[in-house]
């Protein structure tokens, strides 16, 4: 199945797993992919060297509320775009902002034209509209933009739900009016993807994937899950969505997971994800791998001089032991912090590399189930 945007290679015997290519003016994605989160153009204590090399991230993500509120869009603007600003010359995808504006609960007023906010930097009162987000996404440069939407908590009731899923549709006619109205940037095309919301209600999901899917875009994102609700209800709605979404379009979970969440959602039909877990949890001393959960401040890794992780492909695996990086943490150094988060994208990357190659042979599911329960285990 192919088109001029996604090439769907491969769909597991047993699931729903997909093997497919994401076509950009930037670079091929091969699916399904973790998108590592470049919030301020940077993904924190990663240089971008190690993430080409090392991780061999294939895409990054600029968060368009940050880069909006600095370095700004007329310094982007100027550079040619947050590509050429921060020296990436591979896809970058960025969310609408929509996440962070909501998460300010205290300094923010949502109104039907859009949302009043003030800054967490400075106090400034800025405001967001489907129209003003879409004009800073092309201005970042994204490849693939993301409508404004409501992120609605997961455990809102039925009728806060259906009005927040109904003011997202709202927006998103306004966003894509303003998208198919104005020009690419750059010299490259840009591509907008809806999102489908809903909350933890079977009926909205359903209501909200069938009138996004008829819109026939590019691609769609699935928003407003592993925001509260049960692990359990996020896998039922993935299920929900993925039902409806079209086989020939890629499906985006925003924010999800842990690498045992995004198994289970690529079992269920998913094809691209991001999360903030490996960088953030690498800065707190827990990393991933194929035997556990390690919390690298445990006393126990202090006499430890094995390396860090002998299965894992990375420099820093092999480069650094138990001992000397548990050391690092402890004594607050950045090192530390950059060694952890290196090593869990690349455990990452690595994790959606491997179950792609499984899709490919047929023998996902199978895989995937053996896999999961070491992939839990703390060490």
């Amino acid at each position: 199945m192919n088109t001029s945007f996604f090439t769907l290679c491969n769909t597991d015997n047993r699931s729903c797993a997909r093997a497919g290519v994401v076509h950009t003016d930037h670079g091929d994605i091969l699916t399904p992919i973790f998108m590592p989160v470049g919030t301020v153009g940077t993904v924190k204590g990663v240089s971008r060297q190690d993430l080409e090399r090392d991780t061999k991230a294939q895409i990054i993500l600029g968060n368009t509320y940050h880069l909006y509120l600095r370095p700004g869009t007329a310094i982007l603007n100027k550079a040619g775009g947050l590509h050429k600003f921060e020296g990436w010359t591979r896809p970058i995808l960025t969310d609408s902002g929509g996440y962070q504006v909501f998460s300010l609960t205290s300094i923010r007023k949502m109104t039907e034209d859009g949302v009043r906010f003030s800054s967490h930097i400075d106090g400034r009162k800025l405001m967001f509209t489907p129209e003003n987000v879409m004009d800073i996404e092309r201005l970042i440069g994204a490849d693939i933009m993301m409508a404004f939407d409501e992120c609605c908590p997961g455990t809102a009731d039925y009728s806060y739900a259906k009005q927040s899923m109904e003011r997202t549709h709202r927006w998103l006619d306004r966003c894509i009016n303003r998208f198919d109205t104005t020009q690419d940037l750059y010299g490259y095309k840009q591509h907008l993807f809806p999102i489908v919301q809903g909350c933890v209600y079977k009926e909205l999901r359903q209501e909200a994937a069938k009138r996004l899917s008829d819109l026939d875009r590019d691609g769609y994102a699935i928003g407003g899950l592993a925001v509260g609700e049960p692990t359990e209800q996020m896998y039922e709605m993935i299920e929900v969505v993925n039902d409806i979404l079209p086989q020939s379009k890629p499906r985006y979970l925003m924010g999800v997971g842990t690498p045992w969440n995004i198994l289970e959602a690529i079992e269920r039909g998913v094809d691209m994800f991001d999360c903030v877990m490996p960088t953030r949890n690498g800065r707190n001393g827990m990393i991933f791998t194929r035997q556990g959960v390690m919390n690298m401040r445990n006393l126990k890794w202090a006499d430890d001089f094995t390396e860090l992780d002998p299965t894992s492909t990375s420099y820093v695996d092999h480069s650094y032991s138990r001992a000397y990086v548990r050391h690092l943490i402890q004594a607050g150094e950045m090192l530390g912090l950059s060694i952890l988060s290196i090593h869990n994208l690349c455990f990452y990357l690595r994790l959606v590399s491997d179950a792609r190659e499984h899709i490919l042979a047929g023998d996902f599911k199978a895989w995937k189930d053996a896999i999961t329960p070491q992939l839990m285990q703390r060490l």
